[in-house]
């Protein structure tokens, strides 16, 4: 193995990927991920104490960059998209593609055809209860795209075995964000570590969050319905 010294991984070293990464915007957590970035043609999954705690504020800078060229498609979010957020943020409306379905199966299948057919430059997928033959097929969608992948799921899921070579533990903290490796391509990460998130414009609209007085509350995503697209029908897309 001495003379292929990069085809033999240690459990010490940081892993890499094969595919090209995007930096997360935050160095702390850079520093954490293999290759120091988001990986593209993966299945990343945020595993999050709750809804709103900052996990959209986490994803802001990788989603500023990829919506200056290509459509973000957001799958079953628990809120409606609040467009005056998005817009607050600098992202483009007109590249936001919001997909709301009345099963689980349709939002899983829509996430898949939005990785095969490449169409998206991001795809945030927010599933309660996933069966490990839908990660596996998803994981398998994603590695023959470049599309940056987030599946959003309950902290409980944790405990769950998942293809995906990426997870991480999201808890809400002063200001910011405490993230948790559940899993990477590297070493395991004991230590828990803090990352502080941009303070939002005060024209956001935020609603409180039970039991986070004082918190940085997430924007992006609130309560109001407008109009939405179903499954199956990508062609009507565009919100």
């Amino acid at each position: 193995m001495a003379q292929f010294p990069h085809a033999l991984w240690r459990a010490n070293q940081m892993g890499s990927y094969q595919g090209a990464v995007m930096a997360s915007g935050y160095s702390e957590l850079d520093q954490e991920l293999p290759n120091r970035g988001w990986p593209r043609s993966a299945l990343i999954e945020l595993l999050v104490q709750q809804s709103g705690i900052g996990e959209i504020q986490l994803l802001r800078p990788a989603l500023a960059r990829l919506a200056r060229t290509r459509r973000i498609a957001l799958v079953q979010p628990p809120h409606s998209p609040q467009i005056a957020a998005w817009s607050g943020w600098g992202l483009a409306v007109e590249q936001l593609l919001w997909i709301r379905t009345q099963r689980s199966a349709d939002a899983l299948w829509s996430a898949e055809q939005i990785l095969r057919n490449g169409s998206c430059g991001a795809l945030l997928l927010w599933q309660s209860h996933v069966r490990s033959e839908s990660l596996r097929r998803l994981h398998l969608a994603a590695q023959g795209s470049d599309t940056l992948f987030w599946m959003i799921r309950p902290l409980a899921g944790a405990q769950d075995s998942s293809p995906a070579p990426l997870r991480l533990g999201l808890r809400p903290a002063r200001a910011g964000i405490t993230i948790d490796i559940v899993k990477r391509r590297g070493p395991q990460c004991d230590q828990s570590f803090y990352v502080r998130l941009d303070e939002m414009p005060a024209s956001f609209s935020t609603s409180a969050l039970p039991g986070l007085p004082g918190l940085l509350r997430d924007a992006t995503l609130d309560r109001r319905v407008s109009a939405v697209i179903t499954a199956r029908n990508l062609s009507a897309a565009l919100v």
